[in-house]
């Protein structure tokens, strides 16, 4: 409260004190950490626009100066297929052996080109933006999302080319095999972005990660059955292939493949039966699950070690 007291100044006048005591200051015990790192990438959503203007970054930059523009996301995949497609489909004979072994290779190649994409790009994005990540306060786990949304966007054209090979090969859709389809790109987009979280914090560390990880797309191609049936690889292991199928890109790629390959085949319920394992839906929901738990863990990992990043960017 204040009180007023009257005293004879210099002019005869009264001055007026006021007694009210000040607050002490308020004392919160508690780190000083950036408002986004509890909520990791949950927090990224909240910033759909800065999202959306990094993507249309990435895919100006891509495109900058080039005649061809955007058809160079048609270009390269149907030349990786028709590379795949001579060698495996011609040179080897996999075109005589594998009903509509064109269809069978692209629908693998999509999923596949999707998570390597996802994954090699997201493992270089702090590192390619570097100026921005010490600059904007946004969550840093923007970038390796910005680049698995650049990699979902080539998807696009992608599919449409393997709609028109499938309509010429007489493809009648399947609403649980377009389920299957969805499950299998959902797969490759959460695992690939977990990956390209861990692999984006360590590569800021030691830059040979990004190194490795090309490396290691190498091993993703022919680790799964893209360019070679599932059932070769039955009969190979003497039907033990319990630990090839623990891969969830195996299960992207041949829940992918149900939906569109399968189709497309004279007589689709043979197919499900020979050339698709058995418990098909409890394997992809695994591999589902399995990747949800690996992105979990990539939260984690880059929660812990995003703190250290913008110094180990100067």
């Amino acid at each position: 409260m204040s009180s007023t007291v009257d005293d004879a100044g210099p002019d005869g006048g009264a001055d007026t004190v006021d007694e009210t005591p000040e607050r002490p200051p308020r004392l919160v015990n508690a780190p000083l950490r950036p408002p986004w790192s509890q909520q990791g990438l949950l927090e990224v959503f909240r910033h759909r626009y800065i999202l959306s203007l990094l993507v249309r970054r990435e895919l100006a930059a891509r495109y900058q100066g080039s005649v061809l523009g955007l058809l160079w996301s048609y270009v390269n995949p149907l030349s990786q297929f028709f590379i795949y497609y001579f060698v495996m489909g011609i040179l080897f004979g996999r075109a005589q052996r594998t009903e509509d072994f064109a269809v069978h290779v692209f629908a693998g190649l999509i999923i596949v080109h999707f998570f390597t994409e996802t994954m090699n790009a997201g493992t270089r994005s702090i590192v390619r933006n570097k100026s921005l990540v010490r600059k904007m306060a946004v969550p840093r786990e923007m970038f390796p999302v910005a680049s698995m949304l650049v990699s979902l966007f080539h998807v696009v054209p992608q599919v449409f080319i393997l709609l028109v090979a499938t309509w010429l090969s007489g493809w009648s859709p399947d609403p649980i095999g377009l389920m299957y389809a969805v499950l299998g790109l959902v797969i490759s987009m959460t695992l690939g972005t977990a990956l390209a979280l861990m692999f984006s914090a360590a590569n800021v560390f030691m830059r040979d990660i990004s190194n490795a990880v090309s490396v290691l797309s190498n091993f993703v191609r022919f680790g799964c059955p893209m360019m070679y049936p599932f059932t070769l690889v039955d009969q190979r292991f003497h039907h033990h292939t319990g630990i090839y199928l623990l891969n969830p890109i195996v299960e992207a790629v041949l829940a992918f493949q149900r939906g569109f390959w399968v189709g497309a085949n004279n007589n689709p319920a043979h197919t499900i039966r020979v050339d698709m394992p058995d418990n098909m839906f409890f394997l992809t929901i695994r591999a589902l699950v399995f990747s949800l738990v690996i992105l979990a863990i990539a939260q984690q990992t880059f929660s812990r070690l995003e703190r250290r990043i913008p110094e180990r960017l100067l």
